[in-house]
């Protein structure tokens, strides 16, 4: 005799469930993982990297032009710079490089036209490439979009920005750097010993980290296209500060090794260029997904409209009594015959 069939018991979490439930923090990060995935952070991240390297060139063509301008109104330091052409670089190849910058002088006006042109197109797809990926990271739903003419002037009002507080940052990079400050206290009177090197070096970092905050923080909170909670958009700037200043540190010891070599010394830079911009999308976007998983920005996101309710209607046709209602007209004949035999006999 076979004994009843046991109630299947449910299957138990796995090794990642038990994290999440155990620590927080743990799975407030794979949140925001898969919030980064579902928005195709990588995409964007693509997408930004790509208009970051593009717009190089015309902002190099522009910072010809603008060399050109001053030069042409230095005209001694313009023959400066031809003797020292001439002295590191002798024969028909100095007097040839001195011709070429004579002729992107001639030219400064159209270079730096036609290299404002195309910054400014660049630009304004960077920056709407940027904005939208921050929008997919929070998560916010937007009505009707803008026309275009409108969603460009934002774009170009928040690239204007974006270009003010880059400058603001390196400045500010500048004056918290190690040996600017040793010279100012040099200026001041200060005199060196040997645990200054170690303050100035903890006080520059403690400087950069700082700025990195307010420049992430502004990115994160003020680019989206919708407003977001600004308590979370400082946090996720602080982690994303942090994570900068190592991959910094880790990117500057790794060039430092890379371009010793000749093909390191041609190709490094560029590449290098290409990793750094994208590892910093990357890393604005996770801190974005990370701010928008947090408990006060769920509990502030708006709840969308539910579903649809779908009411199908089912229709059954039989055509003719069926099996069932010949059973049971035989049944009633049969009785109905059966009494009227009784009637008969009574008779």
């Amino acid at each position: 005799m076979t004994s009843p069939a046991e109630p299947e018991s449910p299957s138990k979490p796995g090794v990642m469930d038990r994290l999440r439930a155990r620590f927080g923090w743990f799975d407030h990060v794979m949140a925001a993982q898969e919030r980064y995935k579902d928005s195709k952070g990588d995409f964007y991240a693509a997408g930004i990297t790509y208009f970051t390297i593009f717009a190089l060139f015309p902002l190099l063509m522009v910072g010809f032009a603008v060399g050109g301008f001053v030069l042409a109104n230095r005209p001694e330091l313009l023959a400066e710079l031809e003797t020292k052409i001439k002295g590191a670089v002798s024969g028909d190849m100095g007097q040839q490089l001195v011709n070429l910058m004579d002729s992107a002088i001639d030219s400064r006006t159209s270079v730096g036209v036609i290299g404002l042109a195309t910054a400014a197109w660049a630009g304004l797809g960077w920056m709407a490439n940027l904005r939208e990926a921050l929008s997919q990271m929070w998560g916010l739903q937007r009505g009707e979009p803008p026309g275009f003419v409108k969603a460009k002037l934002s774009d170009l009002v928040a690239l204007l920005s974006a270009f003010a507080a880059i400058v603001i940052t390196v400045g500010l990079t500048a004056l918290g750097n190690g040996t600017v400050m040793r010279k100012v206290l040099e200026w001041l009177g200060v005199p060196d010993f040997f645990a200054l090197g170690v303050l100035l070096r903890i006080a520059s970092l403690i400087a950069s980290l700082g700025v990195s905050w307010l420049l992430f923080t502004w990115v994160i909170a003020r680019l989206p296209r919708e407003p977001v909670p600004f308590r979370s958009a400082a946090r996720a700037g602080l982690l994303a500060a942090v994570a900068f200043e190592i991959f910094k540190l880790v990117a500057s010891v790794y060039l430092s090794s890379v371009l010793q070599g000749p093909a390191g010394a041609t190709f490094g830079p560029v590449l290098g260029l290409m990793v750094f911009a994208y590892i910093t999308a990357r890393l604005i976007l996770f801190a974005t997904a990370w701010a928008a998983t947090s408990p006060e920005s769920l509990a502030a996101a708006p709840v969308g409209p539910p579903y649809p309710a779908e009411i199908t209607t089912r229709v059954e046709v039989r055509e003719g009594i069926g099996i069932g209602g010949a059973i049971a007209a035989a049944g009633v004949g049969a009785l109905g015959a059966l009494g009227l035999s009784r009637l008969t006999n009574r008779r």
